[in-house]
Order: C-alpha cells, then structure tokens, then sequence
C-alpha cells in the first residue's frame, strides 16, 4: 500500500480485480501466488489436468500430496492457504473454440500459461472479443518471452504468429524441457503484467515482446505491430478461424456412442464409411489401454505414407479421429492426413485425457481382449491396420 500509485486506492482495486488463468502449470503456478499474495480479489483457473510428480519442480502451487488430484482443486487449497480472502473459481475442463468466449466472459483479463499454439490462438481470439487485455508467456529450455496483447490498443497473439507453425515444428515445454526457474521468472513478469493492468501503472508490455535469457540474465524488447493480413474475430463464431480440427474426449465418445448406435440399428452398411478412430501411440502405450474400436498405426508410418494408410483404412471416406498419449504426435499426424486430403480431427488431451475423464479404455491388457470383442461390435473399426 506504500508504494506510489497504489495506496489503500489501489488495494481496494485489487481486491475488485477478476483475473482468469488459462493453466495451472509452470506460468499459472506464480503467477497465481504472487497475485493471490498481492490481494487480488477473484482468480480463475481454466486446466483439464491433474497434478503429475513429473511437473513439481516448476508447478510450484501444487505438492506431492496432490498428485493425481485436479490441478484447479489442488491449485484452490494452496492460493487460499495464502490468502483466505481471495476467491478461487475453479473451471475444471478444456479451453477450445467452442467454449473460449463464455469462459473469458466476466474477466477483467487472461493470463495463458498454456504450453500449445492452438489454445493461445482461441485465448487471444477470444479476449480480442471481448475486449480484454491477454498477458502471455511461453518458455522453452533456458529463455522465454512474455506480452501483452490488447485488440483495442495494440496487436494480438495472431500478429505476431500469422501463420500456426506446422505441428512438431516447435517442440512443447514438455517435450524439449525447461530448467525450473525459467518458467518462474516468466510467470512473476506475467503477475508484474497484471498488477499494471489492474492498477492502471506505468506502460504495460503492449506492442512489444520481451525476451528473456536466463543464461545471460538478458532481458530484451522487439516491438510487434498489427499484421496487414490478420483478421481479428468480432464474434463468438469466429474464434478460432483457421485452425485445424479438434474434439474433446467428451465429443469423441459422444461420436463413437453415435456410431454403435447406428451399426447396431442396421443403419449403415458400411460402418467404417462413417469414422475411423487411429491410436498412433506406440504398441507398448497401446497395450496398456486404448479408446475402444480403435485402429493402431503408429504415426511414423502416417507420416511416412498418409495416402497408403488412409487406403488401409478404405479410402479415408469418413471423419478420421486422431489421438496419441497427450496431444503432440496426434497433430502431426492429423496434419499428415490432412494434407492427402483426409478430414482428420485431433483428440484434445489424447488417451490421458480419454482415460481421466472418459475412463472406458480397457485396462490392462489380460482385460483387452473380451473388451475388444464387445467394443467392435458397437464402434466403427477396431484392431491393428493392415494394407492390403
């Protein structure tokens, strides 16, 4: 409160703020803690996942005693243990195109902590239509960069990425790794971010991006502009234009669901014409569980050869799901397909997701067999690809 420019004022004013997080991960977990710690009033938190051991060294919110537990759950216990006075609103599912606006709705502003390109496009989309400001940050290995993107005063996410960088192309957090406190320097900058924004200080981070080095302790600035050739969404359906195909693990089941009813009904003579379901996972990983009705065709093959997979499979008639463990073979994958000419929708979240929230995947693999008996008859496809 002694600081100038905040003042009891400017603490009455936290304590009204609303700030949504998109992850509770290594960018959400300080970023949270230091804006909880600081008195800000309201504080959302968009995550699916729950707490792995994996991921504690830079998810600092969370502890071994929540691993396994949803992160927002587990996210809420440790904000308010800091602060009993702040409010955690927990939004326990996916961020996509389809829902991003509602959850934006009512916010003040977004920070998105989230680790893939898709989900910072249906962010940034959707606070250009609503009008409200989106702190963002990624990291990778030893640096990071941080922004502040605002429709109506500066550039979005987009104008700085016009073009979605091809699946497999930019490796995740997860993928390429990080050194814990990276992710920490670059979600306290976020928080520094939003307090500006809340307190209406000094010149938040718009139209530029900062640049940070931990192996220098370099902090740099590039500025970035409003792109000639981005169209920023006015509405709702417009979120997300351009992007490849996603579903849920919900939708996913609801299709299959849809299917088995049909096939047996008797109402398609050809029910491989209507989907197909590819696990491009590994055959270990597929050994331990699968989405029921599922084909296995590991995606080096897909890559390799979509055209000759897609024959395997009947000519690609249909809707091809793609799902791998989490989400990043499966959008190469997808991709490949798409470009022999394949409608190809990838599963958000994949297998973990599936099995977390849809929880039918057949288990160990002295149950696959029986299962699989029961699941071919009711869901399109099934068993392992062959060509020819």
């Amino acid at each position: 409160m002694r600081v100038p420019g905040v003042g009891a004022e400017g603490q009455h004013r936290l304590s009204r703020a609303r700030v949504l997080f998109i992850g509770a991960g290594g960018l959400g977990a300080p970023a949270a803690l230091y804006l909880a710690g600081a008195g800000v009033g309201t504080l959302g938190i968009v995550d699916d996942d729950v707490v792995d051991l994996s991921n504690l060294h830079r998810q600092i919110v969370h502890t071994t005693a929540a691993v396994g537990e949803p992160k927002t759950e587990s996210a809420r216990r440790t904000l308010q243990a800091l602060n009993p006075d702040v409010t955690v609103e927990c939004l326990t599912t996916r961020l996509t195109a389809g829902n991003a606006v509602d959850l934006l709705r009512g916010w003040d502003m977004v920070l998105d902590g989230s680790d893939d390109f898709a989900t910072r496009y249906l962010v940034s989309d959707a606070a250009a239509v609503l009008g409200i400001p989106h702190v963002w940050a990624s990291v990778m290995a030893s640096g990071g960069q941080l922004s502040v993107f605002d429709a109506a005063r500066g550039p979005v996410y987009r104008d700085l990425f016009p073009v979605m960088p091809a699946p497999g192309s930019v490796p995740s957090c997860a993928q390429a790794g990080v050194l814990p406190v990276v992710p920490g320097i670059l979600g306290v900058a976020m928080a520094a971010e939003a307090l500006k924004l809340a307190l209406g200080l000094s010149s938040p981070l718009v139209g530029r991006v900062a640049i940070y080095d931990m192996l220098t302790a370099e902090w740099d600035q590039v500025p970035v502009q409003a792109h000639p050739q981005v169209k920023r969404p006015s509405t709702a359906a417009e979120v997300g234009a351009g992007l490849p195909p996603t579903v849920t693990v919900e939708e996913l089941a609801d299709v299959l669901g849809q299917a088995g009813a049909l096939a047996r009904a008797g109402a398609s003579e050809d029910r491989g014409s209507l989907l197909s379901v590819l696990d491009v996972r590994t055959a270990a990983e597929r050994a331990a569980g699968t989405v029921p009705g599922s084909v296995h065709v590991p995606v080096e093959e897909i890559e390799e050869d979509p055209l000759r997979v897609l024959d395997g499979l009947g000519g690609g008639a249909g809707t091809v799901y793609v799902f791998c463990a989490s989400g990043a073979r499966s959008a190469r994958a997808a991709h490949a397909l798409r470009r022999a000419g394949a409608e190809a929708v990838d599963v958000l979240g994949g297998y973990e997701a599936w099995e977390r929230r849809i929880g039918d995947g057949r288990g160990p693999a002295e149950k696959q067999t029986g299962r699989q008996q029961t699941s071919e008859q009711e869901t399109p496809g099934g068993g392992e690809w062959r060509h020819g």
